[in-house]
């Protein structure tokens, strides 16, 4: 998958996990691409060490499905790393 499909994945896959999320999440279109840029890089090693497959082709479901978990469990830390710092 070359670096632009890599780029709008990460932007796609992360405004899903926006949508997917409960709760108000910070940040605009930008910080929604670099998290999901992080999540689908973590999915793929994720998908790599426990299945045995990392990220495939760019319509692969495989692919969408590892990097929206992925960019969930990312948008999950940065939700409490903000929070927490706003408490302050």
């Amino acid at each position: 998958m070359g670096f632009i499909a890599f780029l709008i994945l990460g932007l796609i896959a992360g405004a899903i996990a926006k949508a997917i999320l409960p709760g108000r999440q910070g940040g605009g279109w930008i910080i929604t691409m670099v998290l999901g840029v992080v999540g689908a890089l973590l999915g793929g090693w994720i998908g790599g060490a426990l299945f045995g497959g990392g990220l495939q082709e760019f319509f692969s479901l495989q692919t969408w499905l590892l990097a929206i978990l992925g960019s969930l469990i990312v948008l999950a830390i940065y939700g409490m790393v903000t929070k927490r710092g706003a408490r302050r």
